[in-house]
Parts: C-alpha cells; structure tokens; sequence
C-alpha cells in the first residue's frame, strides 16, 4: 500500500530530509510524551529495535521505572529482536529500577541515594563502551520519566540533577538520550519542571494524542513530532513539524497522514 508509509516516524526525525535517520548519529536528545487515552511506547520499542540493528555495533543502556526486562523482551521478540541475546553480547544493559528499594546486590541497606548510584553505574557502562575499538553510538533510554521521582524520595531537585549529568554525557561521549513520560498520568508540581527542562533541551519532541474526531476502530491516534534542527547566526530555526496518525499492530506500527489509509 503506497499510502501506508512505515519510516513515516523516521523521515520526521531527519533535519534537512536528506541523509541518514539514525538519531543516535550525532547524539540527540529525543524526549517522547504520551496521555492516559494514547500510550507512546511503541516509539521507545521503536528506538531500541533500531538502535539494535545486527549490522551495527550500537549499545543501548536502558533504564526501567516501568517494566521488568521480560516485558521488553516479550515485545521486541516480537518485532525480530533478541534482547536476551543482545544481552549477553553487550550491546543492551538493563538497569532495573523496580528493585530500587531492595538491598543492594552486596546485601547492604536499600539504596537511598538511588539517582545518584543510578548515574554512577550509566557513566561507568558509558565509559566502558566508549573505550571499546570500532565505530559505535551509545543510546540512554529512560522508559518513564514519570516514576523517576520515587527513585529521588520526590526531590524535584535530585530529577533535575539527574537529567542535567545525563546530558553531560551527550557533550562528553555523543551519547543520544531518549525518555518517554507519561505527562498527565504522575504529573504534579514536583515533575513539571523536570518536563519543562526536558523540552527544553530536546532536540525532537513526538507527542502521541488520541484523534481529536474521538476513537477510530483502525487508528489508534496522531503522532506529532517537532524537529528542532538547527539554529542559524540571526536566530531562525529551520524546526519543522509533522503530523500523522498511527496504528499499533502485533509486531509492527503503522503510520499514515490523515485521509491517505486504505
């Protein structure tokens, strides 16, 4: 089907429409938002499949607030790809936040300094992998944002520390960093800075929204994806946006501008 176009959400995420889609090319900062009626995850299942192509030797460090890694692995079985497998090959660390608040592997007290023992295990793998031969893109992924504020006793300001050496590891490595937040689900007073400084700091935003004409049986909602580009001397921007609808199917997304389905 011609109309239906499934590197829709790729295509989005190029600058200048030429050139390659990887976003971890230059090290980006993707931040992905989603509402109660319409999840986004699919575009994190996205991100990680890509990031894992066997003809690559990318490394994703993936963060889990939300999931346990048989959830991820069940998914991505789904779409061909083997987490467990890239695992054990070293392309795919798995940091489990949902034991956060169980002793640590040594046996010791629960972690109460969670974020920054969190950071401290990311840029020692990030170091480890950068220091490695070969040509590779090292990808920081955060399932939810959201949940980020129980690891931090829901100090707003250890989130925004967090967030803020996380970037530094774009500057330091081209590390590309991509979160997903599920914006109205934890949404409080303490988050909303952490998302303001997350857009600000994004190079793409891709929001997914339900249809504004209500629910559809073959469309699951419209993503709109703002690609900040780049800013020239007099202050322009080149930013562009697109709009599209999807639909999520059992092992693949896909993706249509609105009226074009068949």
């Amino acid at each position: 089907m011609d109309n239906l176009r499934p590197n829709l959400l790729e295509e989005a995420l190029v600058e200048d429409g030429i050139g390659s889609v990887k976003i971890q090319k230059r090290g980006r900062v993707v931040v992905v938002e989603d509402c109660v009626e319409t999840s986004a995850a699919f575009v994190l299942h996205h991100f990680l499949k890509r990031s894992l192509q066997p003809d690559s030797s990318d490394v994703v460090v993936f963060i889990a607030f939300a999931h346990p890694f048989s959830h991820y692995e069940r998914i991505l079985r789904k779409m061909g790809c083997n987490l467990a497998v890239q695992r054990k090959n070293q392309r795919f660390l798995f940091l489990d936040m949902l034991i956060l608040e169980c002793p640590d592997r040594n046996g010791g007290e629960a972690k109460e300094d969670g974020l920054l023992t969190l950071y401290g295990e990311i840029e020692k793998a990030v170091e480890i992998y950068s220091s490695l031969e070969g040509s590779r893109t090292i990808t920081i992924m955060i399932d939810d944002v959201s949940l980020m504020e129980v690891a931090a006793n829901g100090s707003s300001n250890h989130m925004l520390d967090f967030l803020h050496y996380c970037y530094t590891l774009k500057a330091k490595y081209g590390c590309s960093l991509v979160t997903l937040n599920h914006e109205d689900i934890y949404s409080s007073a303490n988050t909303l800075p952490l998302i303001l400084q997350l857009e600000y700091l994004a190079d793409v935003i891709i929001k997914a929204e339900p249809l504004a004409t209500g629910l559809a049986s073959d469309v699951h909602g419209q993503l709109t994806v703002l690609n900040k580009g780049s800013t020239c001397d007099l202050g322009s921007s080149n930013s562009k946006v697109r709009n599209f609808h999807f639909r999520v199917k059992e092992n693949n997304v896909d993706y249509f501008y609105p009226g074009t389905q068949t």
